[in-house]
């Protein structure tokens, strides 16, 4: 059976206090000889449980031929893993991004279909 003062301890360690903490301050630093990888296609998309998944592809066109009709290939030219709140922001950003499109008349606006909620609202 445990003391008083050996309850104490066993109470501190399983429930320790932790001291306020400032938030993080996060300065971002550009690497210009980052390679960039161009995809004209995204192949896939799914969650795994604890990671998102997304294969980008580029598109090879085969050697025109005078007797056959066009074909191309698609080839793997990335994976971008990203844990759920990653994913949750970079479709925070390219939703602001299609609005910037929209507003530039890149892409026309669509109607959302009722009982659709968007990222934030699925998650939270």
């Amino acid at each position: 059976m445990l003391r008083p003062s050996e309850l104490e301890r066993v109470k501190m360690v399983d429930n320790p206090q932790k001291p306020e903490q400032s938030p993080l301050k996060i300065q971002r630093v550009d690497l210009p000889e980052l390679a960039e990888t161009f995809g004209d296609s995204i192949d896939q998309v799914f969650f795994d449980g604890q990671n998102v998944r997304i294969n980008f592809g580029v598109t090879r066109f085969d050697q025109l031929k005078k007797t056959a009709s066009p074909s191309a290939r698609r080839y793997p030219a990335c994976r971008l893993v990203l844990t759920p709140g990653a994913a949750v922001e970079l479709m925070n950003q390219l939703q602001k991004l299609m609005t910037v499109m929209i507003q530039a008349g890149v892409l026309k606006p669509t109607a959302q279909p009722p009982g659709v909620k968007s990222a934030n609202e699925v998650i939270k």
